[in-house]
């Protein structure tokens, strides 16, 4: 199992915590379990709700839509973090390529998180909504 330092240093990495501090991703990162999952496992199914999302500590993930692979997710990348917001069902299946240690966070716990410490919302809020303006940038100019 990781330290908790070491899953603070993956947050980091984590577009969606970009504006967040050290104390911070400290507090999501205290929020999350350490899980192992054998390779061949499909950690998220398309369609079924999304109830957490992870963040790859070590292997190698497959990202399929509609059946075909659209990439790869590997130490650092995180998959579902939509599922850290709402209840909806999931936009892609994610399967185990490797064993993979990952940091699990549900979206009751990341919830629970931004109520003790609302900055953290807000900080999450306005790197979703650039995101959103650079993909309406990328698709209409």
């Amino acid at each position: 199992m990781a330290s908790k330092r070491v899953y603070v240093d993956h947050l980091q990495g984590i577009p969606l915590f970009a504006g967040l501090t050290q104390k911070e991703l400290q507090r999501v990162a205290a929020a999350g379990t350490e899980v192992h999952v054998p390779a061949g496992t499909v950690v998220m199914r398309e369609g079924e709700h999304g109830r957490s999302a992870l963040i790859v500590l070590s292997g190698t993930m497959a990202v399929r839509r509609n059946g075909r692979k659209m990439r790869e997710f590997t130490t650092g990348d995180m998959a579902g973090e939509m599922a850290l917001l709402d209840d909806q069902p999931r936009s892609a299946t994610v399967e185990c390529i490797t064993d993979c240690a990952v940091l699990e966070i549900s979206g009751g716990q990341f919830k629970a998180v931004i109520d003790d410490v609302p900055a953290i919302g807000r900080k999450v809020l306005a790197t979703l909504a650039a995101r959103i303006r650079d993909l309406d940038r990328a698709t209409f100019g």
